[in-house]
């Protein structure tokens, strides 16, 4: 499944890329995952859309919500696509994002409504919310296990029957009858959640057939309230407890589907599973590509292809790089088992950044012990300031990202510092150019 790189810009940027369009389709949204509190402006599928940060401003307090660009004779397909787009996201990010609202005007409208809108501030700073890499979805039957997955996770803690209903139909939707019978034996040996293998147990040790329990007790009587038909009554506690026990089994067989069966990734999936350095495959001969996902080592520099002596910029996703890190040069130093050290010299020569591309295990890794300002060359405040920065960025776990013209960016992994005390980077910033200038004063 593809999961591109998706652009992301924050703040006045985001509303400086927003600006220019005339008419906008804004939904307010429910949200269970934890929404940004700076607007986002994404491009995702072809598409745009403007994430608005939930905070408050004066008396109104901004509400969560996404806005795309619609003429007014196109609501419905923009509608279609906002859609689309939060069932993505809201799986991608392991909850829900459903439509609650809509407007359009000739401009960006914020939603400020109350009550259900409302979402979870995200934790972690104004720039710590991405969604990058999220999965395109092309196929029409995912796009519908999708929704109905949406549908069921928004109403998990509202109305339980129809939660079920929702995450009943994920399944039902793909199969035919006879199918989906043999899919929900087949898997309900394979769910994991503790709750759902509990409730599993529980109902076969009463000698109950899960598989027939789920489609009559769960399904049906939730869909339909004959005269002598199994239903569940919104007055009996007991059908609410059965069908919220059941709700677990259910809802852990929608997820394996759409995990397994369909392969969407939520962001903990890819975090394991996407390889970083794919992007940099094409710039290196075959051969070379081949050799290092072996595990073994390049011979010369020249096997590294176009990655040799490339120009690379390198900057703190998602700010833009800092002017000493727009133009580097890529040079390899070392290749062994699967792996390739680079250095990143500075259009200068003045600072250099180290790097390991790991293309067997899929990963690109900063090495900040083995990076620095270069002795016997003039050193400016300019260097010293942007090399600082970076430096305590990353230690503070901040993601580089290295990018060479016509292919994708490559993200490092995050440093997990040990034995250093992160200090805030602008602070650090102060004092090093205060270390730098006394030690220009004194001669040194």
């Amino acid at each position: 499944m593809k999961t591109p790189y998706v652009p992301h810009l924050f703040g006045a940027d985001a509303l400086a890329k927003a600006a220019g369009q005339v008419g906008w389709l804004t939904v307010g949204v429910a949200s269970s995952i934890a929404w940004p509190v700076d607007d986002i402006w994404v491009q995702y599928d072809g598409s745009e859309y403007l994430l608005h940060g939930v905070r408050q401003e004066g008396e109104r307090r901004i509400a969560p919500s996404v806005s795309t660009p619609a003429a007014r004779e196109e609501i419905d397909e923009a509608l279609s696509r906002l859609y689309r787009f939060v069932s993505v996201l809201g799986f991608f990010k392991g909850g829900y994002v459903d439509i609650t609202s809509r407007n359009w005007a000739g401009h960006v409208m914020r939603n400020v409504t109350l009550g259900e809108s409302l979402g979870t501030p995200l934790q972690g700073g104004e720039r710590g919310f991405s969604c990058n890499h999220m999965p395109v979805i092309e196929n029409d039957q995912v796009r519908k296990a999708l929704a109905f997955l949406r549908e069921g996770r928004r109403l998990e803690r509202v109305h339980e029957p129809y939660s079920f209903l929702s995450f009943f139909k994920v399944i039902e939707s793909q199969f035919r009858p006879r199918d989906r019978v043999a899919w929900v034996e087949e898997n309900l040996a394979l769910i994991t959640p503790e709750r759902a293998v509990n409730r599993i147990n529980e109902l076969r040790g009463q000698g109950v057939n899960v598989n027939q329990h789920l489609f009559d007790s769960g399904r049906c009587a939730v869909a339909h309230a004959s005269v002598d038909g199994n239903i569940v009554d919104p007055d009996i506690p007991a059908d609410r407890k059965r069908i919220a026990a059941d709700l677990d089994i259910i809802s852990a067989l929608a997820d394996r589907y759409i995990k397994i069966d369909a392969g969407v990734p939520d962001e903990m999936d890819l975090y394991k599973s996407r390889d970083r350095v794919a992007p940099w495959h094409a710039l290196m001969p075959a051969e070379s590509v081949a050799t290092l996902k072996a595990g073994g080592p390049l011979a010369s520099e020249e096997d590294l292809g176009q990655l040799n002596g490339a120009t690379v910029s390198v900057r703190l996703w998602p700010d833009a790089p800092a002017p000493q890190f727009e133009k580097m040069t890529l040079l390899p130093t070392e290749s062994v088992n699967g792996a390739v050290k680079f250095i990143a010299l500075s259009a200068r020569g003045t600072i250099v950044l180290v790097f390991a591309m790991d293309v067997a295990n899929g990963r690109m890794h900063t090495l900040l012990n083995e990076g620095g300002m270069r002795a016997g060359i003039e050193i400016g405040e300019e260097d010293i300031e942007d090399y600082t920065r970076y430096f305590h960025s990353v230690v503070g776990n901040r993601i580089v990202e290295l990018t060479i013209d016509g292919a994708e960016p490559v993200d490092c992994e995050v440093v997990i510092p040990v034995n250093i005390i992160p200090q805030a980077p602008e602070e650090a910033v102060a004092h090093a150019l205060d270390q730098f200038r006394l030690s220009r004063q004194q001669g040194v």
